[in-house]
């Protein structure tokens, strides 16, 4: 059979078919096609108007029952049953009752889709006429659905592959959960991790060693514990040290991980044979206002089947519940409100406002006059009588409100400042909240490209349909509707909702697979420079060690070998100088560190700060390069209008008063007895009338024109829209835009008395802020969006003149066209002048963002002329947007009267220009990375005298042919002195081909500032720099989009956002201001790397000395490998008679804190790694070696060679020595100092009687003893300390001039 004839177009309300029974009514052929149908395979003919066919009354025919859940993507005008072969169509009864019916064309194809009463009803291709009961669809879905889970599991995803995600619906694939994880460890991999780490270092695997030796019998010394308890607390002291940090790290994970969101749930409906259960309505649905349009074909006849007592039957019942962000699964819909972060990357579905109006976006320019065109070519078109249902269809689509919107902001995962504008599919728009579950979203595999997204949404008949993999349009035909989804579509994880409106959203990809944690690298442990250089100087120490053990074997005779072998002999020399290396080392660095991190997070100076990696808070004091995002870091991401210039007078701060008197004045009716008066409004034409009657001089009268004129401009030219909240009882006006600085300077406008009140896709209104009276209103002709490549945007607008007439003709009014834009394309469009170049240059120079305002009035034939020829334009099929610009320049964009330029200042942080002073004046060379704008990072980068005023910013942009790269190069080589200021894709090209040569160029320049930087390129800029120069690199981000930056780097500084905390978790440290960084890094990081480089050289020099007394012993014993300090002495040497004063340098400081930010050249001379060098190190090892020698050397000729005796001795002067060698060190003294090498010397006082089994005690108590104590521990300290103060005087340290100046 033929297919069926067109279905008749649904008319408007007002159509002259659409009253009470003709909306009921359906054609004869309708009931019986089979005659009226056209062969198969013939194009479909429109039905001829003229042509008319009896009517039956649809409400006369009984539905002899409700449709069921199979009909779902069915209309109800879906009438007849299938036919056999021929697809034909007719009515049957079942025992006297009509049975439901249904209408299908057929063939699935045809020019008109429209349906017979709306155009969401959908039509099936039919099987079979024969009375066979077949079973619903659902039913049917069902059951495949059971016997596909009875015999394979739910299969795992493949991520390099594409996705379908049903929508409300669990997913047939399994898909990772959507946890958020900073942890470096998991219980499994925790102890092996963690062991690797700590004995990769030379120093540990050393000791594991010795303490493995003293298993063998021929090699023990003394206690074995001697050995593998000292081992086994570093051990023990590391990992509980990272343990703590991975916990921590975890519990602010199951902080962000249990935030919750609102998700819908979506059940089976009621499947019984009564009436369905009434759905509970959504807050959102019963806030909506009603649409002319309906929404879909399933409610095409809700009148019909409210009349007849039926009701319909949803695709499912919603419920809203409150879910954890970690719960979230792919599929799942979420309900986002304003200020929300959104937890997974989700494709948009529906958008609405508080008040019930669905969103609708600004159409894109000549999308109107396309309309049109199609319409007039429908009118003209041979018995086209009436609108073409198509266009009408479009129409209806376009102005009927399908498109809802909202704006997200991005910072936390581009680093844009710019809100973003994203769209609900048309398709989901208006499609009831139960229906949801019809739908499946096909995108790609998981990426990193955060820009870019393709990806379908089909609506499918049911449920289960949704469910499967299979194409929509080759199973379901037209009952199938599907539409394309971008970019625009979507909003990724760590997005946050920024407009009012509610968005619901479907969750597409969760937790590792988010374009947020694709951006970022994994976490790593971290080892500080200090550590690196301590392992090279035990490298050195064991070295030594096992040259003077080969050598003192030696000295006795390799042959000479009574019961040992040489090798154990030496073996045994080996163990006896193990303190040469000694293992307290560790333990008292990684207590240094942990009393450095309470200091850091206990400092008043710097609140909320949080020390997360305490295994590298030296390196915060050797920071040589400084990498740093831009929004939110430097800056607040908040715009501030500062400043604006008319031609003759410029105004800022305080002198925006008289700018408010001149608006006041030019925008004020003055109320008369005429009531015209009442309803006027006002146009550019009258505000330069009234202003002719405000007293005053000429000049004063002119200059006040021109700030109305720039005021009214600035308050039209813009893309705002303005919204109203409810917060404690009080409504407030806030603005919503894709750009800040638009939204700053609609503030701007009304802080200065014309405020924005109501704004729509075809009129503006603006009212007066004092009296609240509207008195400028405007429809909209045509707005010409900002791009990045135009830098500029423009609108065109119709001026009303009296309130109370809704829409004016065109010919009656005011038409003017207002432009704003960059000084760069603006200054070749506005008519010449004088004074444009020099006073952008002046806001550049003070870091504002300048914005260069423009107007021109045209005529009605003059806009006319354009309209059409820019709808002519907007229609061609190539070369499209080249003609559009094309007749916008010819007609619009030339001879703009140049109305005053605009200056946006990006706020900073607090303190943000006095930080990078002081950081660049200590020797840090600062760069800034961003994902903005050139041209917003080059004002910001101004604004916060990263660039010195005066110093040349040298631009390269675009960059695409690696023969322009080297000319690039080769003039930076010549001038090292100028700020390098490059993009994205530059900087990717330079990567690519050059990037030795960038690399050694780059980092000779003071200061280089890298705009939209993708997150890898972040990261790779600072592996980068960490590679070429060896130098330690310290990144400070706020956003998801710094975290790669921030882990790549040696230290990650992590600022806590307003939105997101993502970068604060994932850094080493965590502070609440960029200005907090300077005490970080100037004081702590300062007194950590000073602190930790005296303590290491000292418990170095503790060992050392032990070793040479040790030495000293064994030449007098002739080269016998035995012990001096057995046992207890040797572990008490260590632990409680030195630890406790060696420890408190910890608490040493060189210079105050004041002095440290008065002087920061202070701080270049750690960066030169002075304080722990080859040069400090074998000072510290000729003092050692001087003063073992003097001590043993003395004690052995004073009293005997081996006894009792000569152990007090040699004891007490080595305890003594050490406690003051603390004495002499400390610079700055500290009550807790006194106290532990005091407490420390009482300590060892009263534990002398309890050492009898080492010491002569009889001796001890004579005055024999007490001069050869002193006459020793004299000897051994007064050369050192004498040598020390001529060193001083005669060439003073820094800090010392500093504190003397």
């Amino acid at each position: 059979m033929s297919p069926s004839p067109s279905y008749r177009p649904s008319q408007p309300p007002d159509s002259p078919t659409h009253d009470s029974d003709s909306d009921l009514d359906i054609d004869i052929q309708e009931l019986d096609p089979i005659s009226t149908e056209p062969a198969r395979g013939s194009p479909p003919s429109r039905q001829d108007p003229q042509h008319k066919t009896s009517r039956i009354a649809l409400r006369n025919l009984r539905m002899g029952g409700r449709r069921r859940a199979n009909n779902r993507a069915r209309g109800y005008g879906d009438l007849g049953h299938d036919r056999d072969g021929d697809d034909a169509q007719g009515l049957l009864a079942d025992n006297g009752e009509p049975s439901r019916s249904r209408y299908s064309d057929g063939s699935g194809k045809g020019d008109d889709d429209t349906p017979l009463l709306g155009d969401q009803a959908t039509r099936r291709r039919g099987s079979s006429r024969s009375s066979i009961v077949r079973l619903p669809s659902f039913m049917s879905g069902l059951k495949k659905a059971e016997e596909q889970q009875d015999h394979e599991e739910r299969e795992e995803d493949d991520p390099s592959s594409s996705r379908f995600v049903a929508v409300g619906s669990i997913q047939t694939t399994r898909f990772p959960n959507n946890m958020v994880s900073n942890a470096k460890y998991t219980a499994l991999t925790f102890l092996p991790v963690t062991l690797y780490n700590e004995f990769s270092f030379f120093f540990n695997m050393y000791f594991l060693l010795v303490a493995l030796s003293q298993a063998i019998p021929a090699l023990r010394i003394g206690y074995l514990t001697t050995y593998i308890a000292p081992l086994a607390f570093v051990l023990v002291i590391t990992m509980g040290k990272e343990a703590y940090d991975d916990i921590e790290r975890r519990k602010r994970d199951t902080e962000a991980n249990s935030e919750a969101y609102t998700v819908l749930v979506f059940d089976e409906p009621g499947l019984s044979a009564g009436p369905s259960r009434p759905r509970r309505q959504l807050k959102s649905e019963s806030m909506r206002k009603p649409s002319k349009r309906t929404r879909g074909g399933r409610q095409d006849l809700t009148d019909i089947q409210e009349e007849d007592g039926l009701a319909i039957q949803p695709s499912s019942h919603v419920m809203e519940i409150s879910r954890k962000s970690r719960d979230l699964k792919v599929g799942d819909v979420l309900k986002l409100t304003k200020g929300q972060r959104v937890p997974a990357d989700v494709v948009i579905l529906q958008c609405y406002t508080s008040d019930g109006n669905t969103v609708v976006p600004a159409k894109e320019p000549g999308e109107e006059q396309a309309l049109l065109a199609l319409e007039e070519d429908t009118h003209n078109s041979p018995g086209g009588k009436g609108k073409d249902p198509e266009i009408q269809s479009l129409k209806d689509e376009q102005g009927g409100s399908t498109v809802g919107e909202t704006f997200i902001r991005t910072d936390q995962l581009d680093g844009e400042t710019d809100w973003k504008l994203r769209l609900a599919s048309p398709l989901t728009q208006n499609l009831p909240t139960e229906e949801f579950v019809r739908l499946r979203v096909t995108g790609g595999k998981p990426d990193k490209k955060v820009n870019e997204f393709l990806g379908t949404i089909e609506l499918l008949p049911s449920r289960q349909d949704a469910l499967g993999h299979s194409s929509a349009l080759q199973d379901h035909g037209d009952d199938a509707k599907t539409a394309a989804l971008s970019i625009d579509n979507t909003a990724w994880a760590n997005t946050v909702i920024a407009s009012q409106a509610t968005t619901l959203a479907v969750v597409m990809y969760t937790g590792p697979q988010t374009r947020s944690a694709l951006s970022t690298s994994p976490s790593r442990s971290k080892t500080g420079l200090l550590e690196y250089e301590i392992n090279s100087l035990t490298k050195i120490l064991c070295a030594l060690t096992l040259a003077l053990s080969i050598i003192l074997v030696a000295l006795e005779g390799f042959e000479n070998t009574e019961g040992n072998v040489w090798y154990i002999k030496i073996m045994r020399f080996l163990v006896l100088f193990s303190t040469i290396v000694p293992i307290s080392l560790r333990v008292n660095l990684d207590l240094g560190k942990s009393a450095y991190s309470w200091f850091i997070q206990r400092d008043p100076g710097i609140p909320g700060a949080v020390v997360r990696t305490s295994t590298i808070p030296e390196d915060l004091g050797r920071i040589e390069y400084l990498l740093s995002d831009k929004t939110g870091t430097l800056t607040q991401n908040e715009m501030e209008m500062k400043k604006i210039h008319v031609g003759t007078v410029s105004y800022a701060n305080e002198a925006m008063d008289e700018v408010t008197s001149y608006v006041r004045q030019g925008f004020h009716i003055q109320p008369t007895t005429d009531p015209t008066s009442q309803s006027a409004l006002i146009t550019p034409s009258s505000t330069f009338l009234a202003a002719t009657n405000v007293g005053g001089t000429r000049t004063r009268r002119e200059i006040g024109s021109r700030v109305r004129d720039v005021v009214l401009a600035l308050a039209l030219c813009h893309n705002v829209t303005p919204t109203v909240d409810t917060e404690e009882g009080r409504e407030v006006t806030s603005y919503q835009a894709s750009s800040p600085d638009e939204i700053a300077i609609v503030r701007w406008s009304e802080s200065v008395g014309l405020r924005l009140t109501h704004r729509d896709r075809t009129s503006m209104t603006l009212e007066e802020t004092d009296t609240c009276r509207p008195i400028v209103r405007v429809r909209i002709l045509d707005v010409f969006p900002f791009t990045s490549d135009g830098k500029r945007m423009g609108i065109i607008v119709h001026f009303h003149t009296d309130i109370n007439v809704k829409s004016p003709e065109l010919s009656s009014g005011e038409i003017w066209f207002y432009q704003k834009g960059a000084d760069t394309v603006m200054g070749s469009i506005v008519a010449a002048n004088d004074w444009l170049d020099e006073e952008t240059a002046n806001m550049a120079r003070e870091g504002l963002r300048t914005l260069v305002v423009g107007r021109k009035k045209l005529s009605f034939q003059q806009y006319q002329e354009f309209s059409s020829n820019y709808r002519e334009a907007s229609l061609a099929i190539s070369g499209r947007d080249s003609g559009m610009q094309q007749v916008v320049s010819h007609y619009l964009e030339n001879d703009l009267e140049l109305l005053g330029v605009t200056g946006v200042e990006d706020k900073l942080q607090r303190d943000v220009k006095p930080s990078l002073e002081l950081l660049r004046n200590a020797g840090i060379k600062i760069w800034m990375l961003t994902g903005d704008k050139v041209e917003t990072a080059r004002c910001v980068a101004v604004s916060s005298k990263l660039v010195a005023r005066g110093q040349y910013i040298y631009t390269v942009t675009k960059l695409k042919r690696k023969e322009n790269a080297q000319d690039h190069l080769d003039f930076l080589r010549s001038k090292t002195d100028a700020c390098l200021l490059i993009d994205g894709e530059s900087l990717a090209l330079f990567l690519a081909h050059f990037r030795k040569e960038f690399i050694s160029i780059a980092v000779l320049l003071p200061t280089v500032v890298a705009s939209r930087c993708s997150p890898t390129q972040k990261a790779e800029v600072a592996k980068l720099i960490k590679e070429h120069t060896k130098k330690r690199v310290c990144c400070i981000g706020d956003g998801g989009n710094d975290v790669s930056m921030i882990q790549a780097a040696d230290v990650g500084v992590g600022i806590v956002g307003k939105e997101g905390r993502q970068a604060s978790l994932a850094a080493d440290f965590s502070i609440e201001q960029f200005c907090h960084l300077v005490k970080l890094l100037v004081w702590h990081g300062r007194n950590s790397y000073k602190r930790s480089a005296k303590l290491a050289q000292f418990v170095i020099h503790r060992g050392l000395i032990i070793a040479v007394c040790q030495t000293m012993y064994s030449i007098a014993l002739k080269f016998e490998p035995e012990g001096l300090y057995k046992d207890w002495l040797l572990v008490g040497y260590a632990t409680v008679y030195t630890a406790a004063p060696v420890l408190s340098l910890v608490l040493d400081k060189d210079v105050d804190e004041n002095l440290a930010n008065l002087y920061p050249e202070l701080y270049k001379e750690l960066t030169t790694g002075r304080s722990l060098s080859y040069r400090t190190f074998f000072i510290w090892v000729l003092v050692s070696i001087y003063q073992g020698g003097m001590i043993q050397g003395l004690s052995q000729i004073f009293t005997e060679v081996d006894g009792p005796k000569m152990v007090a001795v040699s004891y007490t002067v080595l305890v003594l020595n050490e406690l003051l060698m603390v004495a002499i060190e400390i610079t700055t003294w500290h009550p807790v100092m006194i106290l532990s090498i005091l407490g420390t010397f009482v300590v060892y006082i009263g534990s002398i009687p309890f050492l009898g089994r080492y010491f002569d005690l009889e001796f001890i108590i004579t005055w024999g003893f007490l001069w050869r104590v002193v006459a020793i521990a004299s000897i051994s300290l007064v050369p050192p300390y004498v040598v020390k103060v001529i060193r001083r005087t005669m060439k003073p340290p820094s800090y010392r001039k500093v504190q003397s100046a």
